[in-house]
């Protein structure tokens, strides 16, 4: 506090002020505001030159064109058997990734950067933090991956005791959690639950000490998609996959099976309902319920 105090005396009397006069002027926060995304008006009004005072606005040449809506795309989604074959070809930690994607609706990098302390066995359920949005929420557990994630888990604490053993098994923390708890890096709780098989530099410096740590992060995402890849090869699926893919294809099924959306909705984390509506097209029954002209002949 004085190495504080020192600086901002230094720094005022530098600009020829006291410290009082400093204090006496309204603080700005430090919260910062958040900022609106430009809209429709304003991209119009952005190419329509101001008018002089006293004039009145001539019609600009921009006025009458259309902004280009933005075309909707149906997702890609794999049928049943599809998923089962292309999880068949798939084996080892990236085939648990894709099964927790598929069963849990999660996106690939939540599910990468799951932690010990967000896997609830007993409630069956997921806690994701900072999600897409930087929301969390949870999703379901699966019954069948019970006993997968524990045998990962058991793993995991293992290569984090040999860690732990050999001077490092210290992870990134989120935000100032590292400075607020000391050696939460070290616990438990805190390591991933598909750790890195190998240990890397962190580029962001300790958020104490300042210096580079040679930490042990997650999965890379490339390496899940590269297997789930050389899966739809190996399963004869001629459609684009990735792991993204799964997601489309849990709400997809869910819906079928009769889940309601608003369900499927809170599951997937979106914030409009109108987000989750575009899987409904598996509910209409379109031109699968129109009997072809070509068969009546």
């Amino acid at each position: 506090k004085a190495g504080r105090l020192d600086c901002r005396v230094r720094h005022t009397r530098q600009n020829g002020k006291t410290q009082l006069d400093d204090e006496r002027k309204p603080r700005k926060s430090s919260v910062p505001r958040r900022r609106r995304t430009a809209g429709k008006k304003d991209l119009k009004l952005a190419h329509r030159p101001k008018a002089k005072p006293g004039t009145r606005q001539k019609p600009n040449e921009f006025d009458e064109v259309v902004q280009a809506k933005t075309p909707k795309r149906l997702p890609v989604v794999l049928t049943a058997s599809e998923v089962r074959a292309l999880l068949l070809h798939m084996q080892g930690t990236t085939g648990l990734v894709a099964q927790l994607l598929y069963g849990t609706g999660m996106r690939l990098l939540e599910a990468l950067r799951l932690r010990d302390k967000d896997v609830e066995f007993a409630r069956r359920e997921v806690v994701i933090r900072e999600g897409k949005g930087n929301k969390d929420r949870v999703t379901v557990l699966p019954e069948n991956l019970i006993l997968p994630l524990q045998a990962q888990l058991q793993k995991a604490r293992v290569l984090h005791e040999k860690d732990l053993e050999a001077g490092f098994g210290r992870v990134h923390l989120p935000h100032a959690l590292a400075v607020k708890y000391a050696n939460a890096d070290r616990s438990w709780a805190w390591q991933y639950v598909f750790p890195s098989p190998v240990r890397s530099v962190d580029p962001c410096p300790d958020a104490v000490t300042g210096a580079q740590l040679e930490r042990r992060h997650h999965v890379y995402p490339e390496s899940v998609q590269r297997a789930v890849r050389e899966a739809a090869k190996l399963a004869q699926i001629d459609k684009p996959v990735s792991p993204h893919v799964l997601r489309h294809s849990f709400a997809t099924h869910l819906l079928q099976a009769g889940y309601d959306i608003r369900t499927v909705q809170e599951l997937l984390g979106h914030a409009d309902v109108s987000t989750t509506m575009i899987y409904t097209h598996v509910l209409n029954k379109g031109g699968r319920g129109v009997l072809s002209p070509l068969d009546a002949l």
